[in-house]
Parts: structure tokens; sequence; C-alpha cells
């Protein structure tokens, strides 16, 4: 399962100084965006792993991104432009089965079943396979009325549509130590954790 975007030239050369650099560091790419901004440009690079990405890991992204980029300065045109390396937010799309793996679980809503039939369900992803997910979905229920045990589901992927993660406070079976501190930044934790870069004119 996998949704792929058109990019452009420039985007695409840009990935291909990057990609390198933050797999070296042990983090996957998983968005690139330059996004012109006046007289410079924004270059947005998004990484993951599935230990989550800490404050310091964006740190050390950040620095051998930017000497990437110093590198290939003469094909950048010297053009002025802001580098930001941030971690996915919580409202990250679910879209590739790495991102489901590293979301264990969690609780998301997803379209389930084939093409034309497919239905909206909320449930909690059990288990991530070569074949598929296990989701225990929820059923839906009326206010007030007592709520029913979720029912397992093994969904393949080319049934499973995008999910989306959804925001809980005590999440259920969570042990104290998966509490999110300073130094453990995750997609429950903050929308985004940035380091911005100034590089203008290759200093």
């Amino acid at each position: 399962m996998s949704t792929s975007r058109r990019t452009d030239p420039a985007t695409e050369r840009l990935s291909g100084w990057i990609r390198p650099v933050v797999d070296a560091a042990g983090y996957d790419l998983e968005e690139l965006v330059v996004t012109p901004a006046g007289r410079r440009s924004v270059v947005r690079v998004v990484v993951d792993s599935d230990e989550g990405v800490s404050l310091d890991g964006i740190a050390e992204v950040s620095r051998a991104v930017s000497a990437a980029l110093d590198d290939n300065d003469g094909d950048l045109g010297r053009t002025p432009y802001v580098l930001e390396v941030t971690s996915p937010g919580v409202d990250r799309p679910l879209t590739e089965q790495r991102h489901w793996r590293r979301n264990t679980g969690r609780l998301v809503t997803v379209a389930v079943g084939p093409a034309g039939a497919a239905e909206q369900v909320t449930a909690r992803v059990q288990e991530v396979g070569a074949e598929g997910v296990t989701l225990a979905v929820e059923a839906p229920g009326k206010p007030g009325a007592k709520k029913r045990p979720p029912t397992l589901r093994q969904v393949l992927w080319a049934e499973l549509g995008t999910g989306r993660v959804q925001v809980e406070f005590g999440r259920p079976g969570a042990a104290p130590d998966e509490q999110p501190d300073d130094d453990d930044i995750g997609y429950d934790d903050i929308d985004e954790d940035t380091e911005d870069i100034d590089i203008e004119d290759g200093q």
C-alpha cells in the first residue's frame, strides 16, 4: 500500500542529495517539500524511524542535510533558502506499511473493504504483518448505551485505506514508562518537532 506524489525536477534533485544523508543517520525520508517564500525558499524535510525522532536526532539530521546542501551549493544557484527538519505530526496520514507498524496500539480511523464497498471504522491497530493489518474494530453505539467489546478484523493491504491516528489522553494499556518525556518525541507528543537553519549564499 503506497501513495505516489508527482515531484518537480528541482525537488527530485534535492531528494537525491538528501535521502542518502537521512538514510545514513538511520531515519526514513517521509517527505520533502520546497516552497517559495518571497526571495527565498523553504526546504522542508520530514523524517521518522521505528523508534521515533528525538530533538537531538532532529538537530543531527539538520546538520547533515545542511552540509549536503552546502556541498551542492553551486547546483542550487546560491539561492537563499531556509532548511526546516521536522518529525511527522499526529495528523500525519498512515499510507505506508511502516506507518502502520509504528502506530501499533494506536486508535485510528480508516476505510476498510473492497473498492466501492469500503466502510469507515474506528479501530485499534493490533498487529501489522506482511499480508495486512489486524484491527480491533470498535462497535458503533448509541450515547449512554453500554459499550460493546471490539471485534478483531484482519484487513489485507489492498483493502486498507489511508489511516488517521486519533489523539487519546490516557491511552489504554500504556505503561507508565511509555508516557512521553522531553527526550522522547512521537506521534502523540506534539504536532511537529522542528529545527530551522537559515542558509543564505552558502553561509
